[in-house]
């Protein structure tokens, strides 16, 4: 039933403020419940809200649009509000789903507003498949490459680590921390999953909770049950034990 309960989540406070403005004309099919100003941000909101639709940007700090779809347990209807390359608009709009090029005209605007509206009245209109379809568009069409730096959050500040600084990731309980040569600790929002999948070839998964740089390794010393210890280059000579599983994929990359 409309209005739509919709959040709106963009790192960019101009492009935010005219978007409100736009659809403060729309009031009858869109009710704004919240706003984010990054992927991290709208994931908690979302998750809180539980809303029936977001106008999300692609490209933000921390979680980026794409990020922090694949996070959410329940999706909701989604209109992207950023740029894109053609192909990639062709694709949402042959997936029904709705992509607005910024600066967001008030006319292509009414065109969504439309869509919203038609999708209430046609109730054989299936929503949840339409998810589905996102969930794939998402992965064919998202940034493959490889991350060359790491953005972490210190305070009120944004800060990039170089590749070549840190020293390893490890997961502990809900959260993954990043750790560089002089010893520093920093807490991060990506999966060790993610990140393996992500880095270069030179950061290796030595046991479920870690992934390590094999530039940082200053020793390996052989362990019981087919395991090692890794001593890091880093400022503490910090100490690792790999998983039992990953002593064949060690060898390997270290030509043990």
């Amino acid at each position: 039933m409309m209005p739509f309960r919709t959040i709106l989540i963009d790192d960019e406070k101009l492009a935010l403020n005219r978007l409100k403005r736009l659809l403060s004309d729309f009031t009858d099919t869109v009710e704004i419940i919240g706003e984010a100003s990054n992927g991290e941000e709208g994931h908690l909101i979302i998750e809180k809200e539980q809303p029936d639709l977001i106008f999300l940007d692609i490209e933000m700090p921390i979680l980026n649009g794409f990020e922090m779809l694949q996070k959410l347990e329940k999706m909701p209807l989604v209109v992207f509000a950023t740029a894109y390359d053609q192909y990639a608009i062709k694709a949402f709009e042959e997936n029904s789903i709705d992509y607005l090029l910024k600066p967001i005209e008030k006319e292509r605007l009414e065109l969504t507003i439309k869509k919203l509206e038609k999708i209430v009245q046609n109730q054989s209109h299936k929503t949840s498949q339409e998810n589905e379809n996102l969930l794939k568009l998402l992965q064919q069409i998202k940034p493959q490459k490889e991350l060359n730096s790491i953005s972490v959050k210190t305070g009120d500040k944004i800060i990039l680590l170089r590749l070549e600084d840190i020293t390893h990731f490890e997961a502990e309980d809900k959260y993954t921390f990043i750790y560089t040569q002089e010893g520093k600790k920093h807490i991060l929002d990506y999966t060790i999953t993610y990140l393996e999948q992500k880095l270069p070839d030179h950061f290796i998964r030595v046991s479920r909770s870690t992934i390590v740089n094999k530039n940082q390794i200053a020793e390996l010393q052989k362990h019981f049950s087919g395991k090692y210890i890794l001593t890091l280059s880093d400022k503490n000579r910090t100490k690792i034990e790999t998983g039992l599983k990953f002593g064949d994929n060690i060898k390997t990359l270290l030509y043990i």
